[in-house]
């Protein structure tokens, strides 16, 4: 039979086995969680896959998608509008006039020191013009009832429309990255990145005007068609679902509600994949490949290296974005403390080499594989523990055992990750 066939049912057989022997709500929560994290594996193997780039930035470009649920979708603040909303705008327009005005001077006065002190009097003269306008204008916001609001909010409308707008604000964030550190060697590139996406969590984690900072922004809107829970629990129609089953109206909402987010969030995967096959199989994507192999070689046969890396710099990042912001809209609240740009990119990059780089089919099984690994050893370690430590009599090895249980996923996963290496280095699906 077919490798990637067997493969991804058994796969299929790891989630079955956690709704037969744990619970249905469990192996659903997962598969939802995954999904859109494999989405977010996919948009990285297009940069790493496809392209050779060393990005390590993801969970920057994710957090951007979160911000375009709150953007999209929460409820706008009208006192906070009323307080300083057009102050904020009116300052991030001179920031933003500032930065084009230095530049289209950078690019149209002749090199000297003449262009030099020009460049430099807009910058300084552009910024503290920028805070003179902006900085009261965010004390006037935050100072509106900073428990609860404390923002200016967003559109209120359906957060479903986030999901392109994550894509969107990914795309023009790695645009910007990408005009910069692109020339960069591939260590030094992975370092910017790095660097840039702790810059674009510590935004989100400190401008309490525009995400509320750490006392985070709660109670988005789910998107449509997704009902909350207990809407459907008393009607008559999904009573009777329920009792089919034979389950109760509660936890059937609960699974049902995991469905109908299970569906449309694989919808998006398979369009995705879909695209992405014709892509890799298009000129675009032999063109691509033969500069990851080789850039001299695809350059002297005329190639703009830079302008492709560029190209799919801003693919992938969009990618990423899009899944930043259906995890958000998911989880109903952005929570910009959760962003850990190491700690999450190491889960993305291991699902990415475990599944096979270069292999859109490999990106999507290592993400359903190496996502239900990461969840379901929190759960399962401690009882795993509990069974290693039965014979231990009491004492502070047995408690830091105990203790330690909800860890044995980071034992878990440097254990998977090392046996595809050793047995299989290019992935179990790799690039053919």
């Amino acid at each position: 039979m077919n490798r990637t066939f067997l493969l991804f049912l058994g796969v299929a057989a790891l989630y079955a086995l956690t709704g037969f022997f744990q619970s249905w709500n469990l192996a659903l929560s997962i598969l939802t969680a995954v999904l859109p994290s494999t989405i977010i594996a996919l948009g990285l193997n297009i940069q790493w896959g496809y392209a050779g780039l060393f990005n390590t930035g993801l969970m920057g470009f994710s957090a951007l998608g979160g911000l375009a649920v709150v953007l999209v979708a929460a409820k706008p603040v009208a006192e906070g509008w009323d307080a300083g909303g057009p102050g904020i705008l009116l300052g991030l327009f001179l920031g933003a006039a500032s930065i084009a005005a230095a530049i289209f001077g950078w690019n149209h006065m002749e090199k000297g020191r003449a262009r030099a002190l020009t460049v430099a009097a807009i910058l300084i003269g552009g910024f503290v013009l920028f805070r003179w306008v902006f900085d009261p204008a965010v004390m006037a916001v935050e100072a509106f009832n900073p428990a609860t609001a404390g923002n200016l909010g967003g559109l209120g409308i359906n957060p479903l429309l986030a999901w392109p707008v994550g894509g969107v604000l990914a795309a023009l964030a790695a645009w910007g990255i990408g005009k910069v550190a692109l020339g960069l060697r591939s260590d030094y590139l992975a370092i910017a990145t790095l660097g840039i996406a702790e810059i674009i969590v510590a935004v989100l984690k400190n401008e309490d005007w525009l995400t509320r900072g750490v006392k985070n922004v709660i109670s988005l809107p789910r998107p449509w068609p997704v009902p909350l829970e207990v809407n459907i629990q008393t009607q008559e129609w999904f009573i009777n679902l329920a009792a089919a089953f034979g389950a109760n109206p509660v936890t059937a909402s609960s699974i049902f509600v995991k469905l109908v987010y299970c569906t449309m969030f694989g919808t998006v995967l398979v369009l995705l994949i879909w695209m992405l096959e014709r892509a890799l199989k298009s000129p675009w994507g032999r063109m691509m490949r033969a500069i990851r192999d080789n850039e001299v070689s695809a350059e002297a046969m005329g190639k703009d290296v830079t302008r492709r890396h560029l190209q799919v710099f801003i693919l992938g990042s969009a990618i990423v974005g899009m899944g930043g912001a259906m995890l958000t809209s998911m989880h109903g609240q952005l929570t910009p403390t959760t962003y850990n740009p190491l700690g999450w990119t190491f889960l993305i990059w291991v699902m990415v080499i475990a599944g096979g780089s270069g292999n859109n089919w490999g990106a999507v099984l290592g993400g359903l594989l190496i996502g239900w690994l990461w969840l379901i050893a929190e759960s399962l370690g401690p009882s795993l523990m509990g069974m290693v430590t039965v014979g231990m009599g009491d004492g502070p090895l047995k408690a830091h055992l105990v203790d330690a249980a909800p860890h044995m996923r980071l034992l878990t996963l440097g254990v998977i990750l090392l046996l595809v290496l050793r047995f299989s280095p290019r992935g179990l699906l790799p690039e053919k």
